[in-house]
């Protein structure tokens, strides 16, 4: 076995011969042969090539031969169809490439893939392409509905782009029946020619059940439903009314007749509104609640809400972006509650026109909470 700097040393030589010039792509034993390598350092021959694959330098082709690639070309995202075949988008082209089922290799929707364009190819007005490596994979757990058969089961996947249904030996299917609704961990990718491989690692419920749909949803998009232990201990010593001392340095318009207007069932009220006349003239308040007081750049609670984006509205629950203590809390613009805020305060004529504007950090008092139906 070779040290790290033995493997690190013969990875790049070996890899600078495959990259040249004088390089004709030839198998794994030839190659080994045209560079001398003795019998007894085979084994680690191996090791340097097994590397060099792992790290996507270079590929085996289905004859066996060794070239070299680049990453930096031909790569971009698969997305598939339900009818086997797909195509790949590559950023900065307007125009995708089609891949026919039968040059899919094993990538599955949402992959980074590596691809050779098909010269000459093309299907409609689509120029073909065909897989030769996946890069990155984006699917590692399917939901779907488990079908059972007597030595063997699978699964169909709820994501119609995931052309083909998962094979599910019988050892692994803890115990799932004809039409529960599970996760499955795929283990085994397939090929054209071979259905991917998995194991149930959570039965959600039969399809039938109350409510196991928007469960099935909540899995399949991987939507965070806990939050870290630090984000919540974070969100625990929030306070749960303005203090005295954050109102310092703040328009005050805590007198200004304030109202939010949002859906009957909504809990979290971002935004609230003013509006008076005078002179002929309008002023509009328009005030969104200031969260960055609370949530600073690179704390976990930051962190958190960046890596989940924004809130997710299903049915019949929301999954917040922030714990509820600050998305329905402080952070929320709650009738008869002290308020800090972000406020853009407009002057507008009798035709509507913007005549002046500023914007200010201030502290609102909503004097009520009203719903579309209600306006």
């Amino acid at each position: 076995m070779l040290n790290i700097e033995e493997l690190e040393n013969k990875k790049t030589s070996i890899y600078e011969f495959i990259c040249s010039k004088e390089y004709t792509p030839i198998k794994m034993k030839e190659l080994a042969s045209l560079l001398n390598v003795p019998k007894k350092d085979r084994k680690d021959f191996r090791q340097v090539m097994d590397s060099l694959l792992e790290e996507g330098k270079i590929i085996i082709d289905p004859k066996g031969l060794i070239k070299s690639i680049d990453l930096t070309s031909n790569s971009g995202k698969f997305s598939g169809t339900s009818k086997g075949y797909g195509f790949i988008m590559v950023e900065g082209l307007e125009e995708d490439f089609f891949v026919a089922e039968s040059n899919t290799l094993d990538a599955m929707n949402g992959d980074t893939v590596l691809f050779e364009i098909l010269t000459g190819a093309k299907s409609g007005h689509r120029t073909e392409a065909k897989v030769i490596k996946v890069l990155e994979r984006a699917v590692e757990q399917v939901v779907g509905t488990y079908s059972k058969s007597r030595n063997f089961g699978f699964v169909v996947p709820d994501n119609t782009k995931i052309g083909k249904d998962i094979y599910i030996p019988k050892a692994k299917a803890m115990g799932a029946v004809n039409g529960h609704k599970v996760v499955v961990k795929i283990t085994d990718y397939g090929d054209k020619d071979k259905n991917p491989e998995g194991e149930i690692i959570e039965i959600i419920g039969h399809i039938n059940d109350p409510g196991v749909d928007i469960i099935s949803i909540i899995k399949a998009f991987g939507l965070p439903e806990e939050y870290p232990k630090e984000v919540m201990n974070a969100a625990n010593n929030m306070p749960e009314s303005v203090d005295p001392s954050d109102i310092s340095g703040r328009v005050d318009l805590r007198e200004w007749q304030t109202v939010t207007i949002d859906g009957e069932d909504a809990k979290d009220l971002d935004d609230a509104i003013t509006l008076t006349k005078e002179n002929g003239q309008y002023k509009l308040g328009v005030h969104i609640a200031d969260v960055s007081h609370y949530v600073k750049e690179n704390s976990p609670l930051d962190k958190e809400a960046l890596k989940r984006g924004t809130s997710v509205y299903l049915v019949d629950r929301v999954i917040p972006m922030l714990p509820h203590k600050l998305s329905n809390g402080i952070c929320s613009l709650n009738q008869g509650e002290d308020r800090l805020a972000l406020s853009c305060i407009m002057d507008i004529d009798t035709k509507g026109n913007v005549i002046g504007h500023k914007i200010c950090e201030t502290v609102v008092n909503v004097d009520r909470r009203m719903s579309y139906t209600q306006v």
